[in-house]
């Protein structure tokens, strides 16, 4: 299985990936910078964490690692892996309509919250990698 072992790096196609779900403490990198803006990764077996200019971005529950992790106005995609099945919260668009595509199958639509967070479970292990994109509907 992947891991990142510099916690965060930026792809050549401008992607982010980040997390590192092997470590056994709590580990972060702060001050990252892509783009102008700054983000912050803290990773280890339990979690997993990303902030953009200090606003949440990603959580998983245990640890992932996510690749190629690209957020745009009409959504979010990447890919995850880790050792076990995972929840996964994503910040969002507020109170906005989203269509949930993991491996390239639509799983359902699902609706943000107030605070514009959106959860998924995605089912992991063996190294296996699974694509995840979130598209927000048309209005």
């Amino acid at each position: 299985m992947a891991v990142v072992e510099e916690l965060i790096r930026v792809e050549e196609d401008g992607s982010i990936s980040f997390g590192n779900d092997s470590l056994a403490e709590k580990t972060k990198k702060s001050d990252f910078e892509v783009n102008g803006d700054l983000y912050k990764v803290k990773t280890f077996s339990e979690i997993t964490k990303l902030e953009k200019n200090e606003q949440f971005v990603y959580e998983s529950v245990p640890g992932t690692v996510a690749t190629r992790f690209q957020a745009a106005e009409e959504g979010v995609s990447f890919y995850v892996e880790g050792a076990q099945d995972a929840n996964i919260t994503l910040e969002l668009e507020e109170s906005t309509e989203y269509e949930v595509i993991i491996d390239e199958i639509k799983v359902s639509d699902m609706k943000t919250n107030l605070g514009g967070k959106l959860s998924i479970s995605v089912e992991l292990g063996d190294g296996r990698k699974v694509a995840v994109r979130i598209v927000k509907k048309a209005q």
